[in-house]
């Protein structure tokens, strides 16, 4: 939900992701820490050569006109998810985990991740569609988002896309982001997994509606 939200409190998609790419790296770190023990790696390596292919797509894109952007990601994330949809009800889950396609959430996640920062609908989908444990899906997504974040600051610093203003705001965010932290590691722990799955797959349609706005 946080791309949308950022989206609507700085009324730019384009200059929003400049705004947010340092909290999110925030976030990462808390993430990293927490979940040092239980990541999959290896689920990473086979998307990075897509992932690389849609970030540099995402750079060029970032020269288009920001209405453009917007639906743009929300139109990739749509798809995702009725992809994943399809292949969680009628798909044998035998075969489910094993045939997922990498090539087009990696494509799909490094572009949303450059151009919104919204590679986290495309990338819960993907780890979703693997059917991991939950603190296996939180903590492989972490390594993901950490290593794309740092890549993404020498993008955003081209683009002009950081400024003093969204800095400030960012130094200002730490506490809100500390107590986000602690909140998701007390519910992580408490949450059945069918409700963990359900709940990734509501928030995906709702921040891709967001999206539309």
């Amino acid at each position: 939900m946080v791309v949308p939200l950022m989206v609507l409190t700085v009324g730019d998609a384009r200059k929003s992701a400049g705004w947010l790419l340092p909290i999110l790296c925030m976030a990462d770190l808390f993430a990293l820490y927490y979940w040092r023990r239980h990541a999959s790696a290896g689920r990473l390596f086979g998307l990075a050569p897509w992932v690389i292919a849609g970030c540099v797509a995402g750079a060029f894109a970032l020269a288009l006109p920001e209405p453009q952007i917007r639906p743009l990601v929300g139109c990739i994330v749509l798809l995702m998810l009725v992809a994943y949809l399809k292949r969680r009800f009628w798909t044998s889950a035998s075969s489910e985990a094993e045939n997922v396609p990498g090539a087009p959430y990696g494509v799909a996640a490094g572009f949303a991740t450059t151009v919104a920062n919204a590679a986290g609908p495309v990338m819960s989908l993907y780890l979703l569609s693997k059917r991991l444990p939950k603190e296996e899906f939180v903590a492989t997504g972490a390594w993901f988002f950490f290593f794309v974040n740092l890549t993404k600051i020498p993008i955003y610093a081209y683009h002009g896309l950081f400024s003093t203003p969204s800095l400030a705001f960012d130094a200002c965010m730490f506490p809100p982001v500390l107590a986000g932290a602690m909140t998701g590691r007390w519910i992580i722990h408490r949450i059945p997994a069918r409700l963990f799955e359900a709940s990734v797959v509501i928030l995906t349609a709702a921040s891709t509606v967001l999206l539309f706005r």
